[in-house]
């Protein structure tokens, strides 16, 4: 087996950490200081500089100026994002162009996507439903703008619903929405803030970003914009959560890296703390916790990227990498804090930022608990024989 990767993805990596290099952590608020959003917009000169740095169109086919590479490339990307806590939707933006390119109407996607590689437009996704708890896709109906109930070529459809804590809602040119259509199949909408019958209420996350309830009250959309396909939604929410993985896998080496630095640095009894064998041991467990994570991760990426059978399907990869990022992440930034001392929740240094970042990455992620009974139902419909 060859773990490595490739030149295009390594080429990749170096991209981001020219863009992501000139990121400034305190660029907005800290989320401990202000009571709302710490801002109202993206990072747009950061976006600005990944389309310039073709790091928006990494994923695209060539026909639509893209580099044509996959899954793993953009995790990598992600990573690096991760590690200086980018204010951008790069993995919304390029999840749903990648579902668009796959499942969608080509007319649609010869429209849209080389304008997405250009970073002249802002895509997002509805993940969580009305409450974050029930599948998203049961949290909205789509149904066929016809007396007969049937959808035929050129049918419009009507959507009806909410969804709840879509990040960068109000950024979004355009919002991919999962729906259940009358026969219970679940179809992917594109929906547009301006369209009528579309409300987006503010809402603020963990970590002080602003997301959206999006309602939707009888709005139509052309048929074209709907997705009627088996596996679009369920791939999309496997890529957006991956791609949320490979982010709890950047933050984590991040913070890991700044302890290091610190218990370097910081002596106790005339030696650096990081010398005696307590705080040694509590890193190198952090350190075998983000070993785990990133294992698991490129197993899951490879997997959805490749396609294929198995044993077991994509999503028992997927689970165990949620197992890991989920419980990985929390554990890095609490030893980071224990660590640090009381560095950890002074404002002027960084740390409190990713601790906050880790936070609303776990609760994206949903409990380590949850995925293991995921995992095991799988195995009990998959014996692994």
């Amino acid at each position: 087996m060859d773990f490595t990767f490739t030149e295009e993805q390594q080429a990749a990596v170096e991209a981001a950490q020219a863009v992501f290099s000139g990121v400034t952590l305190d660029a907005v608020p800290s989320p401990a200081l202000v009571p709302g959003a710490v801002a109202e917009d993206i990072d747009r000169p950061l976006w600005a500089a990944l389309a310039t740095g073709d790091l928006l169109s990494l994923t695209l086919a060539p026909e639509y100026g893209g580099a044509g590479l996959d899954l793993v490339a953009l995790c990598l990307v992600l990573r690096e994002s991760a590690k200086v806590l980018a204010r951008v939707p790069l993995l919304e933006t390029c999840a749903v162009a990648m579902a668009l390119q796959r499942h969608g109407d080509r007319g649609l996607a010869a429209e849209l996507l080389p304008r997405i590689g250009r970073g002249e437009l802002v895509l997002t996704a509805g993940a969580n439903g009305r409450t974050g708890h029930d599948p998203a896709e049961l949290a909205v109906t789509a149904r066929p703008d016809d007396a007969s109930g049937i959808a035929t070529a050129g049918t419009d459809w009507v959507l009806d619903g909410v969804q709840s804590g879509v990040p960068w809602a109000q950024a979004a040119d355009w919002i991919a929405v999962p729906a259940h259509a009358g026969d219970g199949r679940a179809v992917l909408a594109l929906v547009r803030p301006g369209d009528d019958g579309v409300t987006i209420a503010e809402q603020v996350s963990t970590n002080g970003e602003l997301l959206g309830e999006v309602r939707l009250d009888a709005v139509r959309i052309e048929g074209r914009r709907l997705i009627d396909n088996a596996d679009a939604w369920e791939w999309l929410r496997s890529v957006l959560t991956v791609g949320t993985c490979a982010l709890a896998l950047g933050l984590g080496e991040a913070v890991l890296t700044m302890t290091s630095q610190y218990t370097g640095k910081r002596e106790q009894f005339g030696f650096p703390v990081a010398t005696f064998q307590a705080v040694a041991v509590q890193a190198a467990d952090r350190y075998i916790d983000l070993r785990a994570m990133e294992v698991t991760l490129w197993q899951a990426a490879w997997r959805i990227a490749v396609g294929g059978t198995g044993v077991l399907p994509p999503a028992g990869d997927v689970a165990v990498a949620k197992i890991w990022a989920s419980d990985g992440v929390r554990r890095v930034v609490q030893t980071a804090q224990h660590l640090h001392g009381g560095f950890g929740a002074d404002t002027d240094y960084p740390l409190h930022r990713f601790h906050a970042w880790a936070k609303q990455i776990e609760l994206s992620l949903g409990p380590a608990a949850a995925h293991e009974e995921a995992l095991g139902d799988l195995l009990a419909a998959h014996p692994l024989d």
